[in-house]
């Protein structure tokens, strides 16, 4: 992540071509949206003109994309990763979410430190030290070598038996993350709570110091490997909350009527990431080195490279 004056224009003077085929392909895979297919060569593939450039002085390339939930950072990460690798770059793409720490170690982090622990989702429910091991082996993997990372099932809340197998050698890779990069808040911050769950059940603030010190401690040591960092910026609070509503809401769509969460669930739910989410809104246009700027509709609108 790099320190400079912000350019509201693409760094790169043309974006990667990408055939309308692949791309109607990739749209229907995610089932996403036709106006999402208008985004990608307006925002999207001078994105990935611009990572393919980075890769070419830095190999491998580390990346991190952040996003509130329901901005749409696993879709990016796939679809960097698919344009990439159709011209040639080999592409790993990890999420955040697959490190988080077993049901069981979060039932031991809930009775050692704060019964909210055992929720996932906020900085000490993952297991930083795997995710530092793999980052690091993937800095070296040669031709025939693999690393082996793990994969959370939310339908469990637990990691699955099988990890994700990665090839060597790589020229770029891919963290996605909706705290990835987002630096602690001061102490002063977290006297006053956000919200009902802080009032309630973190009336103390012993929860969200704690969460606000492993941010500021193994997961900050994490942030500082990453070579260039991108914020998927919402417009706003509510909008994260009915954009999450709606991941839900696809979800059940999907499982055929089952859910994972209520929508009063899912409202519960995002107030557990409420205040760095808020923090991230205040703090990552400055430090991300690429800005993205959504509307209500989840349209992309703007883009904003650093200089230098």
């Amino acid at each position: 992540m790099h320190n400079g004056r912000m350019n509201p224009a693409s760094p790169t003077a043309a974006s990667l071509d990408w055939p309308d085929a692949e791309l109607r392909r990739f749209l229907a895979e995610q089932a996403l949206p036709a106006h999402y297919g208008l985004d990608v060569p307006t925002y999207f593939l001078p994105l990935a003109a611009y990572l393919k450039k980075s890769a070419a002085s830095i190999a491998p390339l580390f990346v991190g994309i952040n996003g509130a939930q329901g901005t749409g950072k696993s879709t990016l990460a796939a679809l960097l990763r698919q344009v990439l690798q159709d011209h040639g770059l080999r592409v790993a793409s990890l999420s955040l979410d697959d490190f988080y720490l077993s049901r069981r170690d979060r039932e031991e982090l809930a009775r050692k430190v704060h019964p909210l622990l055992e929720v996932r989702g906020v900085p000490g429910t993952h297991d930083t030290e795997l995710l530092a091991e793999c980052l690091s082996s993937m800095r070296t993997l040669t031709a025939g070598a693999h690393a082996l990372c793990p994969q959370f099932d939310k339908a469990v809340d637990d990691r699955t038996a099988d990890p994700l197998v990665i090839e060597g050698p790589l020229d770029l890779v891919l963290l996605e993350g909706w705290c990835v990069g987002t630096p602690p808040e001061h102490s002063a911050a977290l006297v006053t709570a956000v919200n009902a769950l802080e009032r309630y059940d973190d009336p103390n603030g012993r929860w969200r110091r704690y969460v606000n010190d492993r941010l500021g401690s193994d997961y900050r040591a994490l942030f500082r490997e990453l070579d260039r960092l991108f914020y998927l910026r919402a417009p706003g609070l509510a909008d994260v909350r009915r954009w999450r509503l709606e991941q839900e809401q696809k979800l059940r769509e999907q499982r055929g009527g089952a859910t994972l969460m209520s929508d009063e669930d899912v409202v519960t739910f995002v107030q557990y990431f409420e205040r760095l989410t808020q923090a991230a809104f205040r703090s990552l246009p400055d430090v991300a080195d690429v800005v993205l700027t959504l509307d209500a509709q989840h349209r992309c609108i703007a883009s904003r490279y650093r200089q230098g």
